[in-house]
């Protein structure tokens, strides 16, 4: 590469940290969606593209203080985010909850945060790390206990399917709901959040199960219960609404759907599910599926009781 061309390119990509740190709209605090922008850009065009030159002999050194400096704007507005964070808890902590809360959250997303809900992406989104940075700065735990065969892999179920089934469900004032499955707890306590209905989940790891106890404490969320139990075993008698992303498969899916079919005698329940789940609930004759929309990652779907 010749000298011209490295100065050319050390300009261009000087430029572009330039524009991102003299943009000050980046660091008004409800400009979450175009800073988490930035902080993508930051990361995966500018800061790994100089990783990569920096691995050439014909790269001066000059690129490691570039790389040093997009760092540190990175930084600087990931630190606008965590006050952010902060801020959400503390309205959490304060007894914010239902509609005052989503009108709040909206506005740091344009005014267009339920535009999430029908936008089909595989995985996560910028929906996801608002939602998660909200409810905890905790690190996540792996697993302690060894799953059994038909227990799925515990996935985070994402942002924009957790308001996709507080939307469809409509709570009642009476509705009690549980996850199945419920890993670090997000879903258990954005459900009560965000529509204040009783809500419970049910954790076999124990270490998930003390993260979202822990995350659901520090919030001082009521009406929120976590219980460490095998789903096939659990009483789900106050239950009238669950939800599943697919935590278990094969017989066990089946047990504890036979637990459910032993509430669904005594009232009508209904079964929000995500994923491959989906497709065999479909298949039991004691439920009526309602609703289902296919996403690129699975299927959401809505069941009831017959």
């Amino acid at each position: 590469m010749s000298a011209k061309l490295k100065t050319r390119l050390r300009e261009e990509i000087l430029s572009e940290i330039d524009g991102i740190r003299n943009n000050q709209t980046l660091l008004e605090e409800r400009n979450f969606n175009a800073r988490l922008e930035a902080i993508d850009y930051l990361e995966f065009h500018v800061i790994e593209r100089l990783h990569v030159l920096m691995e050439s002999r014909d790269i001066p050194g000059q690129m490691n203080v570039l790389k040093d400096y997009a760092q540190k704007v990175k930084d600087h507005l990931e630190e606008v985010n965590n006050k952010v964070f902060l801020f959400f808890r503390k309205k959490i902590q304060e007894g914010h909850k239902g509609k005052v809360l989503m009108e709040l959250m909206d506005e740091y997303f344009d005014g267009n945060i339920n535009a999430f809900i029908h936008q089909d992406i595989t995985g996560y989104d910028h929906l996801d790390i608002f939602l998660n940075g909200i409810l905890t700065d905790q690190i996540p735990p792996g697993e302690t206990k060894e799953r059994e065969a038909e227990m799925v892999y515990y996935q985070k179920t994402p942002a924009r399917i957790i308001l996709a089934l507080i939307e469809r469900a409509a709570f009642r004032s009476q509705d009690v709901f549980y996850d199945l499955g419920s890993g670090l707890g997000q879903v258990t306590i954005l459900v009560n959040l965000l529509s204040c209905v009783i809500s419970k989940g049910v954790e076999f790891e124990p270490a998930f199960y003390i993260y979202a106890k822990t995350t659901s404490d520090n919030l001082h969320v009521s009406d929120v219960e976590f219980i460490h139990s095998d789903a096939r075993n659990t009483d789900y008698s106050s239950g009238t609404v669950f939800f599943m992303y697919t935590p278990f498969e094969g017989k066990m899916l089946l047990e504890v759907m036979q637990n459910l079919q032993g509430e669904a005698k005594k009232r009508r329940i209904r079964i929000f599910t995500y994923g491959p789940c989906s497709g065999e609930l479909a298949k039991i004759n004691w439920l009526i599926k309602e609703y289902g929309v296919r996403y690129s990652s699975g299927e959401f779907c809505e069941f009831r009781s017959v």
